[in-house]
């Protein structure tokens, strides 16, 4: 995908890509698996990133932000991205705050938990600029918060079979669990944040913002310059989750985690299986 081409300007719609996204949208309003990817797979992300735009426009629910996952050399395509973007809706955005704080998974499917910095922009972004580095963002008024990304697709084998794939399934997003605001950022260095994931009290992954590749701030360029892109700039109030910093951990259906942000806090919470009423948001 070269700068400044939108999905909607490199393709026109096609049957075979809204069977695919038809086929996630099912699989997850009826909280089901898929046994594999429902068609070929996308040639490149830009065409990935049509899948996506097609399932979010058939998904009865609003964007309020977006994972961004970090992907392998081997893996990237002729784009040059080294990183994807999945959506994040507004009933899939759960509080950290709650008591015995639930989140779903899909039986059958892919389940994980992310621990993720989080960035809220506080000002929309000049939606012509489709071009942002690491010292653009520095510039752009955001507050970072502590955060879990419910990582899960009703495809077991989504992340095998790699990043198209995964932007084609919301990017492997089922939920954000947003905790408390970190204060003083940007001043705090990205060595300075560090957190600890345990799956049922094991420790399963350590690490934190210097973990991403680039940092806290590459991840946060790369958002704002795929998003402009694809015709989505970024507005006030909207989410960044920056990437799993202790890696991808997976869990099954009544596990806990719980993720220490070492000195600002912890989050804990527990898994149990995505039902159909979760797409209608009536369980929380």
């Amino acid at each position: 995908m070269s700068n400044g081409e939108s999905v909607a300007q490199t393709h026109s719609t096609t049957p075979e890509l809204a069977r695919i996204a038809d086929a996630f949208v099912s699989a997850r309003l009826q909280g089901a698996s898929l046994g594999d990817f429902p068609g070929r797979i996308p040639d490149e992300l830009v065409t990935a990133y049509q899948v996506q735009d097609l399932a979010i426009a058939r998904w009865p629910d609003r964007v309020v932000g977006w994972k961004v996952g970090f992907i392998a050399a081997e893996r990237r395509d002729g784009s040059g991205d080294d990183r994807l973007l999945g959506p994040i809706f507004a009933r899939g955005l759960l509080d950290a705050s709650l008591d015995d704080l639930q989140f779903p998974i899909f039986s059958g499917g892919f389940g994980a938990v992310e621990a993720e910095y989080v960035l809220r922009l506080q000002a929309d972004v000049a939606p012509d600029k489709l071009d942002w580095s690491a010292d653009d963002v520095s510039r752009v008024p955001a507050t970072l918060h502590m955060g879990v990304e419910v990582a899960s697709s009703p495809l077991a084998t989504i992340n095998v079979l790699g990043p198209r794939v995964v932007v084609s399934d919301f990017g492997n997003n089922n939920g954000l669990i947003l905790g408390a605001r970190i204060l003083d950022w940007p001043g705090i260095a990205d060595e300075k944040l560090t957190c600890q994931t345990y799956i049922d009290d094991v420790l399963v992954g350590s690490g934190g913002a210097s973990s991403l590749p680039g940092g806290l701030r590459a991840a946060f360029a790369f958002a704002l310059s795929r998003s402009a892109r694809r015709g989505r700039p970024l507005k006030a109030g909207d989410l960044v989750a920056t990437g799993n910093a202790t890696g991808i951990h997976d869990i099954v259906a009544g596990q806990t985690a719980r993720i220490d942000f070492a000195g600002f806090g912890e989050i804990a919470c527990r898994a149990r299986w995505a039902t159909p009423t979760d797409a209608k948001g009536a369980v929380r």
